[in-house]
């Protein structure tokens, strides 16, 4: 009586799973490429926050108002990386 139980829920928690395992290539293919999308994006606002940190050096004798802007960029390239990373 017992292994026939264990049976039957082995059976039905194997087909509760078995969506998971199921997955086309098509799907694989596109989580493999979102995952490397988010990567690409990260090294790209990498850059850009590092052009962006060269310019507020290039203009720290400039217009205050060109330096405010540059460092709105930068906190918001730098918003937008830690968003990216916490996914």
């Amino acid at each position: 009586m017992k292994t026939t139980a264990l049976v039957v829920l082995l059976a039905l928690l194997m087909s509760a799973a078995g969506p998971v395992f199921a997955m086309s290539h098509q799907e694989r293919l596109a989580c493999a490429w979102t995952a490397g999308n988010c990567l690409d994006e990260a090294k790209i606002l990498e850059k850009r926050i590092t052009e962006i940190k060269s310019e507020i050096q290039k203009n720290a004798n400039g217009s205050p108002e060109e330096v405010k802007k540059l460092e709105k960029k930068l906190q918001e390239a730098m918003d937008q990386l830690k968003r990216i990373e916490s996914n």
